[in-house]
């Protein structure tokens, strides 16, 4: 059997964001979205989720840009003066790998974020991580361990094939070759992802699209992807939204982008792929 979570990440970010995820959902095929407990748009976003409640639901773990929810004395190392998390992934990464940012500091600030979301009525139903920082091994159980402690057991494997991050970046590999590198790293520690998510009893999609094509899955992409689908369950990311003056000041690199995913959700003619494959909607809830 076929089955397939389509998550769109950063609910929360802002209002326009936060719209696009909810429009795609009520009209379209999305079945899944990750929230961001620093975002802006919080509180719009939980409002929207309560009265959707057969949207999944789970926690968009934020290490990279905004402010910690935790106090910002109590994560000493992973914020600036100013309570501000680290503004790149490479700073993150670099700090992290040397030992700069203490692992409770870690655990404390996304203790903190699942507790957020969970005291607004909201029961995730998996977690996921802003800019892939579960990708760093030791991020990753950090991660894990918190999550197993607030009784969340599912989670993205963001590790695409490079079959299908070269399939689907064929029309347009010169715009997507960042995107390309990056879906090649992650797949360089897929083992070592892969026996930690086992350690610690995760369950995950079996595949996952995405990566490579981030903020490019237009209606034509996702339909080719929908095609090719393998037998068992796959997570295909998105990042749709409107884009909006609120959207620009974010500093985020996917703006008009966001509305052409939104665009590929909103597409009958992805529908009816879907249909003509047999392909089953889910959302991380029905995973097993």
């Amino acid at each position: 059997m076929k089955e397939v979570i389509l998550n769109a990440d950063d609910f929360g970010l802002t209002r326009g964001v936060n719209e696009g995820i909810v429009r795609a959902h009520r009209d379209g095929i999305l079945s899944s979205t990750t929230l961001m407990a620093n975002g802006d748009a919080f509180e719009h976003a939980v409002e929207l989720a309560q009265s959707n409640p057969e949207l999944g639901v789970g926690c968009h773990l934020v290490l990279i840009s905004g402010k910690s929810v935790a106090p910002a004395g109590e994560v000493r190392s992973l914020v600036d003066r100013n309570g501000n998390l680290p503004a790149s992934l490479p700073s993150f990464v670099a700090k992290v790998t040397s030992g700069k940012i203490r692992t409770d500091d870690i655990a404390t600030e996304l203790r903190a974020q699942i507790q957020k979301i969970r005291a607004s009525g909201i029961e995730a139903t998996h977690v996921d991580t802003h800019k892939h920082t579960h990708a760093h091994p030791r991020v990753l159980n950090v991660v894990c361990r918190v999550a197993k402690e607030c009784g969340i057991s599912r989670i993205r494997q963001p590790i695409e094939s490079f079959r299908n991050s070269w399939r689907t970046t064929a029309s347009d590999r010169k715009g997507t070759s960042t995107q390309v590198v990056a879906a090649a790293a992650v797949r360089s520690i897929a083992p070592k992802f892969r026996a930690t998510l086992k350690k610690f009893g995760m369950t995950t999609p079996k595949h996952f699209l995405g990566l490579a094509m981030t903020g490019q899955v237009g209606p034509a992409t996702l339909r080719g992807m929908i095609e090719s689908l393998e037998d068992g369950a796959t997570e295909i990311m998105f990042h749709p939204g409107v884009y909006d003056d609120a959207l620009a000041e974010t500093g985020t690199r996917l703006l008009m982008q966001r509305e052409l995913e939104l665009q590929a959700l909103l597409d009958p003619a992805v529908r009816d792929t879907l249909a003509q494959r047999g392909v089953r909607i889910i959302s991380y809830r029905e995973l097993h």
